[in-house]
C-alpha cells in the first residue's frame, strides 16, 4: 500500500495515510483514460452549429446567364457554393455527439488518473477543510501552504455550501464530491487535493 502525508489547512503534516492499492495503485491505462477524457467533452458538446447548403440560402431560382454563347463559364444558380452568398458545401447541422462508455471502463479510467495523481506525488491529503462562513481567504492560503499548484481540483467528502463557494471564488482551484468526481478533472489539474474522509468514501465506493 502506498502512504501519504496527511496536512492540516496550515500545510503542516500532522499524520500518514495508507491508500487502498485497488483504487490508489491500480495499473495506469492511458487508452481507457484517454477514452473516458474524449468521451466526457463530446458528451459536453451542444452540437447547435448549423449553415444552410444550397437548397436553404434564399434567392438563385433563375439562372443567371444562358446555357452558351455569353464567354462565361456555365452557371446554374447564384446560390452554388463558389457564388458570393451561397451555400455552404457539406454545411455541419445540429447533432448530438455523445455517447456512452462501459460502467466498468469508466471506474477504471478514474483509478487509473487516481493512481497517477499519487505516483507522480501530486495528491495532497487534508484532514479536513471546513469553514463556517463564506471564507475565500482561508481556502487560498491553505492552498499556498500545501504548495498546490496553478490548477487544482479539491475533493470534499460532502457538499459543504461554505467551502464550495470559497473555492469557487479561486482562479484555477475546482471542488467536487465523491460522488461529482471524474477522470477528466483530475488529468486536467495540476495537483489533486483530497479530504482525509473523502479517501475513504473514494476507497469505499471504488475498492
Amino acid at each position: 500500500m502506498a502512504s501519504v502525508a496527511v496536512y492540516n489547512i496550515e500545510g503542516k503534516e500532522v499524520d500518514k495515510l495508507e491508500l487502498n492499492d485497488s483504487v490508489f495503485g491500480v495499473e495506469i491505462n492511458e487508452h481507457l483514460v484517454h477514452m473516458a477524457v474524449v468521451g466526457q467533452l463530446a458528451n459536453n458538446r451542444q452540437g447547435t452549429q448549423s449553415a444552410k447548403t444550397r437548397s436553404e440560402v434564399s434567392g438563385g431560382g433563375r439562372k443567371p446567364w444562358r446555357q452558351k454563347g455569353t464567354g462565361h463559364a456555365r452557371q446554374g444558380s447564384t446560390r452554388a457554393p463558389q457564388w458570393r452568398h451561397g451555400g455552404i458545401v457539406h454545411a455541419p447541422k445540429p447533432r448530438d455527439y455523445s455517447y456512452s462508455l462501459n460502467k466498468k471502463v469508466k471506474r477504471l479510467a478514474l483509478k487509473s488518473a487516481l493512481s497517477d495523481k499519487v505516483l507522480t506525488g501530486d495528491m495532497i491529503v487534508l484532514d479536513e477543510l471546513k469553514t463556517e462562513t463564506y471564507k475565500t481567504k482561508v481556502v487560498a492560503d491553505c492552498l499556498k501552504a500545501i504548495g498546490a499548484g496553478k490548477k487544482t481540483l479539491i475533493v470534499l467528502e460532502d457538499n459543504n455550501a461554505f467551502a464550495v463557494k470559497s473555492i469557487a471564488n479561486i482562479a484555477g482551484a475546482k471542488s467536487a464530491q465523491v460522488g461529482t468526481i471524474n477522470t477528466y478533472d483530475i488529468i486536467n489539474a495540476d495537483t489533486l487535493v483530497v479530504v482525509k474522509n473523502a479517501v475513504a468514501k473514494l476507497e469505499e465506493v471504488y475498492a
